[in-house]
């Protein structure tokens, strides 16, 4: 079985929706990493030299391959990353090996032949 890593960041106040619709589409786990910072191509804002910016979640998902693009939609559409500039981002990367993932692995055989 091979895997993905799916890479999220999103607004804070939508993390655990874009989590439900994950899993809803097939993940079968995440971890999350809090107060993430980034920047696009606009800077931002500040107002009296503070900058006004919304806390980002960083939401990694370690999928099996045939479930990884239905799953990456999913959570650019919940976390309406196409709608406004600055909403969050999510892509994926190739796993050429994972360890501990043998209770995912008997999970997924049956939902795997199923897309197949």
């Amino acid at each position: 079985m091979h895997f993905k890593l799916l890479i999220a960041l999103v607004e804070d106040h939508k993390t655990n929706a874009v989590l439900d619709a994950a899993r809803e589409s097939g993940a079968t786990g995440a971890t999350v990493i809090s107060q993430a910072r980034g920047e696009g191509l606009e800077p931002a804002k500040t107002f009296f030299g503070l900058e006004l910016e919304t806390q980002r979640d960083m939401l990694l998902f370690l999928v099996e391959e045939h479930l990884s693009r239905t799953i990456l939609e999913t959570i650019a559409n919940i976390g309406e990353f196409d709608k406004r500039p600055g909403t969050g981002i999510a892509f994926q990367i190739d796993v050429d090996d994972a360890v501990g993932v043998a209770h995912q692995i008997r999970q997924l055989a049956e939902v795997v032949e199923e897309e197949i």
